[in-house]
């Protein structure tokens, strides 16, 4: 690789850094709201939700689509989100 590349890679990279951060300080948003909903539910079986798990996938794809993102990588961050968000709730359940 030229200098010149390498050099581009670098900055690219810590642009994707950069936003990795903004990412970090989202998820530690969205969890704390996911503990606001566990600490609604009354049982453990309300903690998967297959009608809105569909309803939010679909959304995130005319999304994707609209914003010309192909939509298999988002549909596949926000399913395993999602089941990473369930383990989640299903660790912490018990511990209310």
């Amino acid at each position: 690789m030229s200098p010149l590349k390498r050099n581009k890679l670098k900055k690219i990279r810590f642009e994707l850094d950069k936003l990795d951060n903004s990412l970090i300080r989202i998820i530690k948003k969205r969890t704390s709201l996911v503990k606001k909903v566990l600490a609604l539910k009354e049982k453990k079986s309300q903690i998967v939700d297959k009608k809105r798990i569909r309803k939010i996938l679909n959304t995130i794809e005319k999304k994707s689509l609209k914003n010309d993102i192909d939509p298999k990588i988002t549909k596949r961050i926000w399913k395993n989100m999602i089941g990473a968000y369930i383990d989640f709730e299903k660790r912490n359940f018990n511990k209310k």
